[in-house]
């Protein structure tokens, strides 16, 4: 189990409700904690995180529900998938916090936290991902007596994926963001001095 998921998928175990929308009340419960530390900082477009996590909860209940997949056998290829499994989530964060938009509400919360203490975004991650899963880890073995869904390959990606986040980070981040900032040069370059002129008469008006 990831991380991030583990808390819902245990949960559901304990309670028998649907890892979806247990999914969706953990992540507003994240968004209240944004609120929490952020104070008057928060964004009111931030609450668009509760869209993302109503989809987000839906989607793992459509997955739960049409997807099945078998695992290897073989310990060293579940390794393996693992393994690329968190470059592609180290991957996918590196492309969408340069890219400044809403965040999903996890990673809200950790840029919160950021904004706060001035710490290194992977390194937040990291220790977030952690408490996560000691959380979760805490949950199952208090109310069903023993670890479910929460093994080896989950406290790795909890340390593994801010680890990897920040080496990408360092060495690709400064590329993407000039990307991002070209494109935003050439569509400011494609307004000319006469579309200027037209909007402040707009304004005017």
């Amino acid at each position: 189990m990831s991380p991030i998921n583990s808390i819902p998928y245990v949960l559901s175990l304990i309670t028998e409700i649907d890892q979806g929308l247990l999914t969706t009340i953990v992540f507003s419960i994240f968004i209240l904690m944004q609120i929490v530390i952020l104070r008057k900082d928060f964004k009111i477009i931030n609450l668009i995180q509760i869209i993302f996590s109503s989809a987000f909860g839906s989607f793992v209940t459509l997955s739960n529900n049409i997807w099945t997949f078998q695992a290897p056998t073989n310990y060293i290829m579940r390794l393996i998938i693992l393994l690329v499994s968190m470059v592609l989530v180290a991957l996918g964060l590196l492309f969408y916090l340069a890219a400044d938009i809403v965040p999903m509400p996890a990673e809200g919360v950790m840029l919160a936290i950021q904004s706060k203490t001035n710490k290194d975004f992977a390194k937040i991650k990291v220790l977030f991902d952690t408490t996560v899963v000691i959380i979760a880890s805490l949950l199952s073995l208090l109310l069903l007596g023993k670890l479910i869904g929460i093994r080896e390959g989950t406290l790795i990606a909890a340390i593994g994926i801010g680890k990897i986040l920040g080496v990408l980070k360092r060495k690709y981040n400064s590329y993407i963001v000039d990307f991002i900032n070209k494109d935003i040069r050439i569509a400011d370059d494609s307004v000319s001095e006469d579309d200027i002129d037209y909007g402040r008469e707009l304004n005017y008006e």
